[in-house]
C-alpha cells in the first residue's frame, strides 16, 4: 500500500486513486472499532494544531473530536489569536508550528493563505476548507456512496447548483476514482476553468465522464446520485437574494429527481436552506445521505490523520 506519511493534502490532486481508496478502506475500519466502542488511539501523545479563519460546525466538531478519538491534543486556534494581525507571515507561521506540533489542519477564506502555510510548514498541512476547495468532505461523500452503491467507478454523480468548492473538489476527486460526473450550473457560476482543465487533463487514458452544463434536467438524467449545496456560499451572504431568482431553476426537488434513476441517492454537505437548494419533501421521498455524510466527516478525517501523522 501506498504509504502517506508526511504527506499533504491541500486538494484532491494530491492523492492518487490508490491512495484514495486506502484513506477510505481505514475511514471505514475507523467507523468499525468506533461503532464497537474499541480503543483506536494510533496517534497517541501528539497534537494537532487546528487554525480555523472561519466558522464552522461539522469541520470543527469532527476534526476536534477526531483527533481527541485518535488520542492526540487538539489545539484549536483561531486565526485572531495568533500573529497574522500584526503582520507575520503565513509561511513563518507554518515554520514556527511545525517546531510544536505533528500536523496543521487549516479552514481558510483563500486557497493561497493554505498554500503559503503549507510551503513553510515541515509538518502535514491538511485543507479543512477554502473558498477554492473542500477535499475532506469529498473523502467522506466517497464513504457515503460506497456504504450505499458498493462502488464508485462507473456511477454517475450529478451535482446542480453553484459551482463552489465542494463542485470543484468532487470534480478534481471523480476523475480519480472513475466516477462520471456531471455539474450542473447557470451561466456565470459553473466551476473554475483552471479546475475543469486540470479534472480533462486527469483523463487521459482512463474512462470517466465530465459534462459541466447549464441544464438540470439534462445534468440529474440518469444519474445514481444527485449532490447540491447552498446557493450562497460563506462569505458571499450578500448576495443571496440576487443569487435566488438565478438559481431557482437548479432547485432538486421531486420534478427534478424523476429524470434521476429510481434508486437515486441525495446528498448535501450541509447547512441545507431547504425551499431554496432543495425541497424539503425530498427528504421524506427519497434516500437521502446527509447525515450519512456528515457523520463521515469524522471517520473519513481520522483515517486522514492517522495515514498522514501517523508513526
Amino acid at each position: 500500500m501506498p504509504r502517506l506519511k508526511g504527506r499533504d493534502l491541500l486538494t484532491m490532486t494530491d492523492f492518487s486513486q490508490d491512495e484514495i481508496y486506502q484513506i477510505l478502506s481505514q475511514g471505514f475500519e475507523f467507523k468499525r472499532l468506533k461503532r464497537l466502542n474499541h480503543s483506536h488511539q494510533t496517534l497517541k501523545g501528539k497534537t494537532v494544531a487546528m487554525i480555523f479563519q472561519k466558522p464552522s460546525t461539522r469541520t470543527r466538531v469532527s476534526f476536534e473530536a477526531g483527533v481527541a478519538q485518535l488520542g492526540a491534543y487538539p489545539l484549536f486556534l483561531n486565526a485572531s489569536d495568533l500573529q497574522l494581525t500584526r503582520g507575520e507571515s503565513l509561511e513563518d507561521t507554518g515554520k514556527v508550528l511545525s517546531r510544536y506540533v505533528d500536523g496543521i489542519v487549516m479552514r481558510a477564506f483563500a486557497q493561497k493563505d493554505l498554500d503559503e502555510l503549507a510551503a513553510g510548514a515541515d509538518v502535514p498541512v491538511i485543507n479543512a476548507l477554502t473558498d477554492d476547495f473542500h477535499p475532506c468532505q469529498v473523502l467522506a461523500d466517497f464513504m457515503t456512496i460506497l456504504e450505499k452503491k458498493d462502488r464508485l467507478a462507473g456511477l454517475k454523480l450529478a451535482y446542480v447548483g453553484d459551482g463552489n468548492n465542494v463542485a470543484n473538489s468532487l470534480l478534481l476527486g471523480a476523475v480519480k476514482v472513475g466516477l462520471n460526473i456531471s455539474i450542473a450550473s447557470p451561466r456565470g457560476f459553473e466551476p473554475a476553468e483552471d479546475v475543469v482543465r486540470t479534472a480533462m487533463r486527469s483523463l487521459r487514458g482512463i474512462s470517466p465522464k465530465v459534462s459541466i452544463t447549464e441544464d438540470p434536467v439534462e445534468g440529474v438524467k440518469k444519474a445514481d446520485i444527485v449532490y447540491t449545496d447552498v446557493w450562497a456560499s460563506m462569505g458571499k451572504e450578500d448576495e443571496r437574494e440576487e443569487r435566488k431568482a438565478i438559481f431557482s431553476p437548479f432547485q432538486v426537488n421531486e420534478d427534478m429527481l424523476r429524470h434521476a434513476k429510481k434508486d437515486v441517492i441525495v446528498m448535501h454537505c450541509l447547512p441545507a436552506h431547504y425551499g431554496e437548494e432543495i425541497t424539503a419533501d425530498v427528504l421524506d421521498k427519497f434516500d437521502c445521505v446527509f447525515f450519512d455524510q456528515a457523520e463521515n466527516r469524522l471517520h473519513a478525517q481520522k483515517a486522514l490523520l492517522t495515514l498522514l501523522l501517523g508513526d
